[in-house]
C-alpha cells in the first residue's frame, strides 16, 4: 500500500510538480498552501488525471497556527512522504528589509520545516519509516544573505538526519536546485533576463532527479552537472570571491 505524500507550497512551481509526480507514482497527496481556491483546483486536477485520493489544507506557514495545522496532519500515520517545499525570497538586502519580513521569511524557510520534520519523524518511527524531502537550494552553498543562510540550514539538517535515521527506515534528502522556471522570481519582482539561459532548469527535471535521489537514499540532491560544479565551487572556493560573484544579478 502506497503511503500518502504531503507537499507544502503545492499550488505552483516545484511544489505543484512534486504533487503531480507523486500522484503519477500512485501516492495519495495532501496539498498545503495559502490559497485555498488554487489548492482545491490542483487537488481536483490530480485526482481526475491520476485517480488517486487527494485533499487540501489551507495554512500560512509564517504563522504558529498554520504550522500547527499542517503538523497535525503530518503526524497522522498514513503520511509516508513529506515534501517541505514552501518558500520564497526577499528582494532587498538584509538591512533594507523590515525586521518582521525577515522573521516571517525565517519562519517559513527554517522553523516550519523543522517543526513539520519533527512531526514526521516521530510518526514515521512508529509506522515503518518514510521519506522527507527538504527543498533547499544551491544558494545554501553560497554566502548570499538570509535566504542562503536558511537554505544552508536545510542542507545541514538533512545530511545529519539522513545519517541518524536511515537505519530506522527514514530517508531525508535536501533538494538543491539552481534557477528553475517557476513563479519564484516573478514574486520577488526580479528580472530573469539578467541570468543566462544555461543556468535555468525546468521543474519536471528537478523533481524527477530529486525523487530518484531520495529513492536511492541520498542526503543531498543537486540536479544537473553544472550545478554540482557550482555548488562545489561555492562550498570550497574563496568565500570573499564567491560572495562577490553570487551577489551579481540582483
Amino acid at each position: 500500500m502506497r503511503k500518502t505524500a504531503l507537499v507544502t507550497g503545492a499550488t505552483s512551481g516545484l511544489g505543484s510538480e512534486f504533487a503531480r509526480q507523486l500522484a503519477e507514482r500512485g501516492h495519495a497527496v495532501v496539498l498545503t498552501g495559502r490559497n485555498e481556491a488554487r489548492l482545491k483546483e490542483t487537488a481536483e486536477e490530480l485526482a481526475a488525471q491520476w485517480q488517486v485520493p487527494t485533499e487540501w489544507l489551507a495554512a500560512d506557514l509564517a504563522t504558529a497556527d498554520g504550522v500547527a495545522a499542517v503538523a497535525a496532519r503530518v503526524a497522522q500515520p498514513d503520511i509516508g512522504i513529506l515534501v517541505n517545499n514552501a518558500g520564497y525570497g526577499l528582494k532587498n538586502d538584509f538591512h533594507a528589509n523590515p525586521l518582521q519580513d525577515e522573521v516571517d521569511h525565517l519562519n517559513v524557510l527554517v522553523s516550519a520545516p523543522l517543526q513539520l520534520s519533527h512531526a514526521a519523524v516521530n510518526s514515521m518511527l512508529g509506522s515503518g519509516g518514510g521519506t522527507i524531502l527538504n527543498v533547499a537550494s544551491v544558494a545554501g552553498f553560497l554566502p548570499r544573505g538570509t535566504y542562503s543562510a536558511a537554505k544552508a540550514w536545510g542542507i545541514s539538517f538533512s545530511r545529519w538526519a539522513n545519517i541518524h535515521y536511515r537505519d530506522r527506515g527514514i530517508n531525508v534528502t535536501a533538494v538543491c536546485p539552481g534557477f528553475v522556471h517557476t513563479e519564484f522570481h516573478q514574486r520577488m519582482q526580479m528580472d530573469k533576463s539578467v541570468y543566462p539561459n544555461w543556468m535555468w532548469l525546468d521543474a519536471p527535471r528537478v523533481v524527477r532527479e530529486a525523487l530518484a535521489d531520495a529513492d536511492a537514499g541520498k542526503a543531498v540532491s543537486i540536479p544537473s552537472k553544472r550545478y554540482k560544479v557550482l555548488a562545489a565551487i561555492g562550498a570550497r572556493g574563496p568565500q570573499r570571491l564567491v560572495a562577490r560573484i553570487a551577489g551579481r544579478g540582483r
